[in-house]
């Protein structure tokens, strides 16, 4: 006789941290991962993956630990490492430069760019340059990338002319780059604008 097994009640939360971040604006999940939080951690927990949660910042995500190196049973990745380009890397610190300009002049919770403003952004950046980097000819690549990883969210979208296009600035972007790490590769791109633009 097949044996039905129950349906644990933080099932729903479950898949969709595995399937990304989970917002606090995503009222049901949140609530159901506030409720659940120690159930949900144990879980996780036993398959060796780690829950963050940044109540703070209103977001939630699971992560893969290196294995140890002296692990003589190493799990298998379940989680993809998720690496980002030249283009990309400039442009995730580009907005996370923007989201922490927008909290210290802003009481608003969600920072928005339109495609033509992260470009004003960009430009910006090169503004001691003589010429721009593959990254303002073709923003395209990047900003997908950034969909992908949950950095970025399409929030409205113009057909007719991209530069309308609107994006919210996900904070998640904090866990990807802290304050420290922010410094640390403007340091390192700051060496690399110029064979960048040569190319």
């Amino acid at each position: 006789m097949e044996i039905k097994i129950a349906r644990a009640p933080f099932a729903a939360v479950i898949i969709k941290l595995l399937q990304g971040p989970v917002y606090a604006d995503d009222k049901n999940a949140w609530r159901e991962l506030m409720q659940w939080q120690s159930a949900v951690q144990e879980y996780f927990g036993k398959i060796g993956i780690e829950l963050v949660i940044n109540e703070q910042d209103g977001f939630a995500r699971v992560l893969q630990p290196e294995a140890d190196e002296h692990d003589d049973n190493p799990l298998p990745r379940l989680m993809k490492r998720q690496t980002l380009n030249y283009e990309a890397t400039l442009l995730a610190v580009i907005l996370r430069e923007g989201l922490e300009e927008f909290d210290i002049k802003s009481d608003g919770n969600k920072f928005y760019l339109t495609q033509k403003e992260i470009k004003e952004r960009i430009e910006l950046f090169y503004k001691e340059q003589p010429n721009k980097s593959k990254l303002w000819k073709d923003l395209s690549k990047p900003i997908s990338s950034l969909l992908t990883i949950g950095i970025l969210k399409l929030n409205r979208e113009d057909a007719t002319n991209k530069d309308n296009n609107k994006y919210e600035v996900k904070r998640i972007i904090k866990a990807f780059i802290s304050n420290e790490k922010l410094e640390e590769i403007k340091n390192k791109l700051s060496n690399y604008v110029n064979p960048v633009q040569q190319q």
